[in-house]
C-alpha cells in the first residue's frame, strides 16, 4: 500500500468485515470509525485498523541526508552539541531556487591527519576523537567517519594538471598501525557509528591519487593497478574489518575493491554478488558496503564502475557488469555517498528527464551528502523529486494495517497482526528489536516480535500470539510499536528509535502509538 485515500479505507474495512481474525461476528454489522490518519472496523472481539501514511520529512536514525564536517590533527575543530542538534531541526541548504531543508540524524566527518604520516597517532588526537563521539551520542546523532592524511590537491606540471603528486598520504605500515590504534575507540563507540569508510589511502582518502598504493591516474603512467597494489589495499581493508565489531560494515569507494578482497586479485567483474543467505553473517563479503562519491557525475560515476586491471590485465570501463553487481549486492549492504559534479546533465536530473531518483532506488541508497554537490541537489529541488528523495533515502516504514483482539483475559493469549510497507530505497542496515507495547497508568509490558528489520526490503507482516502474564492488572491499555536501537547504551533514547511514516509518533518516548485501546479482563 502507498498513499491511501479514505475511499480505500472504507473499501478495505468492508472487505475485512468477512475476515474478522478468525472470530464469527455473529451476523452483526461492523462498527466503522474514520479518523484523521486511520480507519477502524470493530467486529466481535477484533479491531481492524487501516492507517494512512504521512509525507512528512523527519529525522530517523541511520538514514537520510547527512551533514558534512571535517577537522585536522594540526588544527582540531571539536564538535558541539548545539551544532548537531540544530542539524536535526532541518536548517536550509543551498541557495535559491535550489535551496531546501532536511532533518538530519547523520554526521559524516573527515578526520585529516597530516601530522601522523610517519608516526603513531598521538594520545591527544585520540582523546579529541573520543570527545567528538561523546558529543555525537549526547546530540542523538550517528557518525560516518573517514580518516585521511591530505585533502589539498597540488597543481603543477603533471598529466592531470590540477592534481599532481606528491599526494602526501601514508605508507602501508603506518596505515596499519593507525588502524590498530583507532580500532578500540571505534569499537567502544560502535553504538553511535553507522559505518566506517575505508579512507586512509590517497588524496581525500578516496583510494585513487596515492603515493604508496598504486596510482591508476594518468600521473602514474601505467593507468592501472598492479597485483602488489591490490594486495596492499586488501591488507588495509582486512585490517579495518578485523579491528571493528563483526556487525559493523566498512564502505569502499569502488565495487571492484570488494570483489578482489572477497575473491582474490584475479577476480573478474562478473563475480557473484551477496545473497540473502550470506547477508549479515559477519563474513567480509557481508560487511563490505559502498560509498559512491561521484554519484551521477558521468556514465560510470567518474570511475566507480571501472575495472582497474592488475599485473596481467588492462584497466577498462565496465558499467555492464559492475553496475548490476552494485545494484544486487547493495540489497544487503550499506550504500551512501554524494554527487560531485553537475556535468552529467540532464541524466542526473529527476525522471523522466533523468535517472536520479530511479538510480537511488535501484542501487538502494541509504544516505547522501546534504552539502555537496548542491548544483545537482538543487536540480532535484527544481525538478520536483527532492521531497521524495528526502523521504525515501534508506528505509521509510509505514504501518498499513493492524488486527488486534479487543478484549483478552490476563493469563491468556493476545493475537496481533501488523502489516508494514517499506516505501524507502533500502532496508534498515542494522539489527534492532521490534516490540509490541501495552501501556496504562500502572506501567508498560513489552512483547518482542520474531523478525529482522534488515530484511524489510518491501516491508513486513508481523504476527504474534503473546501469552499475557496472569498478574497483568485488568483495565484499558494503549497499544504501541517500539523499534529502539539494539545497543543498551542508547536503547531508551527516542532519537535512536525508528519513527513510522504515519502520524503515530511519540517524541517523548520514541514509540509509535497505534491510537487504539484494548481491555485486559
Amino acid at each position: 500500500m502507498k498513499y491511501l485515500s479514505t475511499t480505500f479505507y472504507l473499501a478495505a474495512i468492508m472487505l475485512w468485515a468477512t475476515t474478522s481474525f478468525g472470530h464469527d461476528n455473529g451476523g452483526s454489522d461492523p462498527i466503522v470509525k474514520i479518523e484523521d490518519g486511520f480507519a477502524v472496523m470493530t467486529t466481535k472481539g477484533v479491531l481492524n485498523i487501516v492507517y494512512k501514511p504521512s509525507d512528512e520529512d523527519f529525522a530517523n536514525p541511520e538514514r537520510g541526508f547527512y551533514r558534512a564536517s571535517s577537522t585536522r590533527s594540526n588544527n582540531y575543530s571539536p564538535l558541539t552539541v548545539a551544532e548537531l542538534k540544530e542539524y536535526r531541526k532541518g536548517p536550509a541548504v543551498g541557495s535559491a531556487p535550489g535551496a531546501y531543508s532536511t532533518r538530519s540524524s547523520l554526521l559524516w566527518r573527515y578526520f585529516i591527519m597530516p601530522d601522523f604520516v610517519d608516526k603513531p597517532i598521538s594520545s591527544e588526537f585520540l582523546a579529541k576523537l573520543q570527545a567528538d563521539l561523546d558529543v555525537i551520542r549526547e546530540s542523538g546523532m550517528k557518525l560516518i567517519p573517514r580518516f585521511s592524511y591530505n585533502n589539498s590537491q597540488g597543481r603543477g606540471q603533471c598529466p592531470e594538471g590540477t592534481i599532481c603528486p606528491p599526494y602526501k598520504d601514508a605508507p602501508k605500515a603506518i596505515v596499519l598501525e593507525h588502524i590498530k590504534q583507532l580500532g578500540p575507540i571505534l569499537t567502544k563507540n560502535a553504538d553511535v557509528i553507522l559505518t566506517v569508510q575505508m579512507g586512509f589511502i590517497g588524496l581525500w582518502g578516496e583510494n585513487y591519487y596515492t603515493d604508496y598504493f598504486g596510482d591508476a591516474s594518468a600521473n602514474g603512467g601505467i593507468r592501472k593497478l598492479l597485483d602488489k597494489n591490490w594486495q596492499d589495499r586488501i591488507d588495509v581493508l582486512n585490517a579495518m574489518l578485523n579491528a571493528l565489531p563483526k556487525d559493523m560494515m566498512v564502505q569502499v569507494r569502488y565495487p571492484q575493491m570488494k570483489q578482489r578482497t572477497v575473491y582474490g586479485i584475479n577476480a573478474m567483474t562478473t563475480t557473484a554478488p551477496l545473497t540473502a543467505k550470506e547477508a549479515y553473517s559477519g563474513s567480509a563479503k557481508s560487511r563490505i558496503g559502498f560509498h559512491n562519491d561521484c554519484l551521477l557525475a558521468s556514465a560510470d560515476d567518474l570511475g566507480t564502475y571501472k575495472d582497474y586491471g592488475n599485473s596481467s590485465s588492462a584497466a577498462k570501463q565496465d558499467i555492464p557488469n559492475l553496475k548490476p553487481y552494485f545494484a544486487e549486492d547493495s540489497k544487503y549492504v550499506l550504500v551512501g555517498g554524494e554527487t560531485c559534479s553537475d556535468a552529467f546533465s540532464p541524466q542526473n536530473n529527476c525522471a523522466p528527464e533523468g535517472i536520479a531518483d530511479l538510480d537511488l532506488r535501484k542501487l538502494h541508497y541509504t544516505y547522501l551528502n546534504a552539502n555537496y554537490n548542491n548544483q545537482v541537489n538543487g536540480d532535484w529541488v527544481e525538478g520536483g523529486c527532492m521531497e521524495a528523495i528526502k523521504r525515501n533515502l534508506g528505509y521509510r516504514i509505514a504501518l498499513d494495517s493492524a488486527k488486534i483482539n479487543t478484549e483478552v483475559k490476563a493469563g491468556k493469549t493476545l493475537s496481533v497482526n501488523l502489516h508494514l510497507s517499506n516505501l524507502g530505497y533500502a532496508a534498515p542496515s542494522k539489527k534492532r528489536p521490534v516490540y509490541l507495547v501495552l501501556r496504562n497508568a500502572s506501567g508498560v509490558t513489552k512483547y518482542e516480535f520474531k523478525t529482522d528489520v534488515r530484511f524489510w526490503m518491501s516491508g513486513a507482516n508481523l504476527s504474534g500470539s503473546f501469552k499475557l502474564p496472569a498478574s497483568l492488572k485488568p483495565g484499558s491499555y494503549e497499544v504501541l510499536l517500539h523499534l529502539p536501537d539494539a545497543n543498551a547504551s542508547i536503547a531508551s533514547r527516542p532519537e535512536y528509535a525508528i519513527r513510522l511514516a504515519n502520524d503515530l509518533w511519540e517524541a517523548e518516548t520514541g514509540m509509535n502509538n497505534l491510537k487504539q485501546v484494548i481491555t485486559i479482563l
